[in-house]
């Protein structure tokens, strides 16, 4: 039986030996050579070793790989730690997306209230532009599909805001068309008094805007930063406006004229002579009052104007006030629109008491006429500005003040 044993094993044993030959490694040491010989049982003795190994490395990466499939949720854990460890990080997920969520409704909340304080600020008119520039609502990017879902409630509130977003913008573009026709009217460019804040030029090249702009709520920033930009340039204009002269420079209950505007007879010699402003007459002493805002350029004695106050009121326009029987105010002081200047008189070229009034723009002598004939709707605009900017002293940004 041994024998026969000995006869089956023989191929085996043989490829074994011949796996496992003795070998003779030869090496230099640096001074001579080496050899040294490893035998069957050495050469099998390290082969197992490294077998052991290798099976101890492919069950560590197998543990590994296993132990992340099922952190990423593609395997089941099998233990009770894996299995509490997958529903901690599952509650984790859910706190995260319900603190996600909670942040976005607040600052949509936020966002509604600053969309909120911009239509009162435009409808009321007062609160400055300034303020709610200084709130005006910050584009975010695009919000995650959970999170834009949470946010369907608002959304109702938004488009109603959107409307009448849309309705205050056609309501500020009809106010500032009505002023700047007015103004026009007078022989003022709406573009002098706004300066560089009036321009309209606007260009760049053409770029798709991306998916996310399309969302109703970039939708909404748009159309309330559209909405701010036509505030402000109206705001801008009506507040430029305190700037011409807009109440008449004498308050009697019935202004009346002795001499116009143009072309007239010379009241000295009769001949034909340019009148450069408009001649109210009056006794001697009555209340000369400044008919806008500015700083004295002129106070004394001018030639045949007499007695001369002259004021600059900013963007080139000047008003003349002539043949005072007294001057009350002096060179660069600056008054008020209404506060009394100086009294009536007949000082200068003049043959009786009454008042030389003109106005100038650019230095040239325009009809007074057109600016007292619309002195109410000029007072109403620079009472409104100036209104609108005692009430941004008082009101915190952003917040308009309302009305019972």
């Amino acid at each position: 039986m041994v024998r026969l044993s000995k006869l089956k094993n023989a191929p085996s044993l043989a490829r074994f030996r011949s796996l496992f030959a003795p070998r003779d490694i030869i090496f230099h040491n640096g001074r001579e050579l080496k050899r040294l010989t490893l035998g069957s049982a050495s050469q099998a003795l390290m082969a197992g070793v490294a077998a052991v190994g290798l099976c101890f490395t492919a069950y560590g990466v197998g543990q590994a790989a296993r132990g992340a499939a099922e952190a990423a949720g593609i395997v089941q854990p099998t233990t009770p730690a894996g299995q509490v460890a997958a529903m901690q990080a599952k509650v984790e997920a859910m706190q995260a997306r319900v603190h996600a969520i909670k942040a976005a409704a607040e600052a949509h909340a936020t966002t509604i209230e600053q969309r909120q304080a911009i239509l009162a600020g435009v409808l009321s008119g007062r609160v400055s532009p300034d303020q709610i520039a200084l709130n005006m609502p910050v584009p975010g990017g695009p919000a995650p599909a959970f999170v834009a879902d949470a946010l369907s409630p608002f959304r109702a509130a938004e488009r109603n805001q959107m409307r009448l977003a849309a309705e205050a913008q056609k309501l500020a573009q009809q106010r500032y068309r009505q002023t700047a026709m007015r103004l026009r009217k007078l022989g003022i460019d709406p573009a002098r008094l706004l300066g560089d804040s009036g321009g309209e030029g606007m260009g760049g090249p053409y770029e798709p805007a991306p998916a996310a702009d399309a969302t109703p709520a970039a939708r909404a920033d748009a159309q309330f930063r559209s909405l701010f930009a036509s505030w402000k340039k109206l705001d801008s204009l009506e507040h430029s406006v305190i700037a011409i002269p807009a109440i008449h420079p004498v308050h009697e209950a019935k202004l009346a004229f002795s001499s116009y505007f143009g072309v007239r007879s010379d009241p000295f010699n009769g001949s034909a002579a340019m009148h450069a402003g408009v001649d109210i007459p009056g006794p001697v002493g009555t209340p000369v009052y400044a008919t806008a805002d500015g700083i004295i350029d002129r106070a004394g004695r001018a030639g045949g104007y007499g007695n001369l106050v002259e004021i600059d009121h900013g963007k080139g326009i000047q008003t003349r006030y002539g043949h005072l029987s007294k001057i009350l105010v002096g060179q660069n002081q600056r008054v008020k629109r209404g506060q009394e200047i100086g009294l009536m008189g007949s000082t200068g070229r003049s043959t009786g008491s009454h008042l030389h009034y003109e106005v100038r723009i650019d230095g040239r002598a325009v009809n007074p006429i057109p600016f007292l004939q619309t002195a109410d709707y000029l007072v109403a605009m620079q009472n409104q500005a100036k209104l609108q900017t005692a009430s941004a002293t008082t009101t915190a940004p952003g917040i308009p003040e309302t009305e019972d």
